[in-house]
């Protein structure tokens, strides 16, 4: 149990705010009825709001930053310098384990409380004796990195160029051991722990892949994820098809309610509306597609039509951070150059409820009673914040880079003051600097 007081202003969603105290019930969920037992934190000063949710990440990348060649370049470009990075250090469970626990420990620093890593890249099949069985040691070893760290983790098994049967029968087993205790819709009784499936995009799979994780998905209900519309999965798509990517998503079964889709910079009026009317829901990903071109996805006709926007990272390939509020600041800010500007409130609702709807998530990214208690305090007493008028605008239009005091998951402090609670997180970076200097 946990009471957080003196809060400044706490932002219980989007439209309902107070000051005062949060209290949070022995179930680790926001709960009306305070407790004499529970642990008190002080938060004087503060902004209280929900655990930010990455609707996007690949965790893997995040060893594997500012590479020669990634920044600004094309996409056609940019997938084989990664792939040879990758093949450089080897994809095991070891590197894994190393890129999920930088990744992950990020994320949290900076107030992010659950991670949707779309893992695409696995060890060659040709190279293996058990091909499935070293998909659910990757899978299990980016689970366990962020339940170490105290985060909430949708695992996406994703597949680039994969063999549709090994896609779908490993996507089978990952469901299977990482969700062993049972699952309601790909969630794990705790929520601490989702599986979902997706291919890359139309760019990187074909009809078969889609339509063999599409059959995992129904099978075990969970959630597909996948990425569309930057401007390279258009002109791939136009070149092998003849056709754009919502076209060949919505012949594959890719167009539904249970399908979030990463990117959507390049879309059309009509296909705005065919994706509301088709009820999927979107990601928007700004600190990767601004800097190395991508586009910049038309976020407020995307809402205006009725989709659900939540916000995400990518990965440290193309973003080189993982820092969801630096991206919320971003979007907000560029969302001027494709129409209206977006509000703040509604930015910070994109990095919350909205992207836990995308994830199916109605438990998480609100502090309204009966929520899963993930919540990030943020200290604004400092000169950052000093002439604020609405000090909850100022999370996103003052101080870049702001990161929270004291984050919590479940009810349970996983940062204090600025550190992790369950880790040092130098001691992370070793691992990582270690798994991937070249051995002596």
């Amino acid at each position: 149990m946990l009471t957080l007081t003196g809060a400044e202003r706490i932002l219980i969603d989007t439209r309902t705010e107070r000051a005062g105290t949060l209290s949070v019930g022995s179930d680790g969920r926001v709960s009306d009825v305070p407790s004499a037992d529970a642990e008190r934190l002080d938060v004087s000063g503060c902004v209280v709001t929900a655990g930010l949710v990455n609707a996007h990440h690949h965790l893997l990348q995040s060893g594997f930053r500012t590479l020669p060649g990634t920044r600004g370049a094309p996409m056609r470009d940019w997938l084989p310098v990664m792939a040879g990075a990758y093949a450089t250090a080897g994809i095991d469970p070891s590197l894994t384990r190393a890129t999920a626990s930088v990744g992950v420990a990020e994320s949290l620093l900076s107030g992010v409380t659950t991670v949707a890593d779309h893992q695409l890249n696995w060890p060659a099949a040709a190279d293996s004796a058990d091909p499935v069985g070293d998909t659910v040691d990757i899978a299990r070893s980016v689970a366990d990195a962020a339940a170490s760290l105290g985060a909430r983790l949708v695992f996406v098994r994703g597949s680039a160029r994969d063999d549709p049967g090994l896609a779908a029968d490993s996507a089978d087993a990952i469901i299977e051991d990482l969700l062993s205790g049972g699952h309601i819709g790909g969630v794990s009784a705790d929520g601490m722990r989702q599986v979902a499936v997706g291919p890359a995009g139309v760019h990187s799979d074909g009809e078969a892949t889609f339509r063999a994780l599409g059959a995992v998905a129904a099978r075990h209900g969970v959630r597909r994820r996948t990425q569309a519309n930057e401007q390279v999965d258009t002109e791939i798509a136009q070149e092998r098809y003849g056709r754009r990517p919502l076209d060949l998503l919505a012949e594959w079964g890719w167009l539904a309610p249970d399908v979030t889709i990463a990117h959507l910079c390049d879309v059309t009026d009509a296909e705005i509306v065919r994706l509301a009317d088709a009820g999927v829901s979107a990601t928007h990903a700004p600190g990767c597609d601004v800097p190395m071109g991508w586009g910049i996805a038309p976020v407020l006709r995307l809402q205006n039509a009725g989709l659900r926007v939540g916000l995400g990272t990518s990965g440290g390939g193309s973003n080189d951070a993982g820092h969801l509020l630096a991206d919320a600041r971003l979007a907000m800010q560029i969302s001027g150059l494709v129409g209206p500007q977006l509000p703040a409130r509604t930015v910070l609702g994109m990095a919350t409820e909205d992207g836990a709807a995308g994830l199916g998530r109605p438990d998480l990214g609100h502090l309204r009673v009966g929520a899963r208690a993930d919540i990030c305090v943020w200290d604004v007493s400092g000169v950052a914040d000093a002439g604020v008028a609405d000090p909850v605008a100022g999370l996103l239009w003052a101080a870049p880079g702001r990161r929270p005091r004291h984050v919590v998951v479940g009810g349970r402090v996983v940062v204090r003051d600025y550190r992790l609670v369950a880790q040092d997180e130098h001691v992370i970076v070793a691992a990582l600097r270690s798994r991937l200097s070249p051995a002596s």
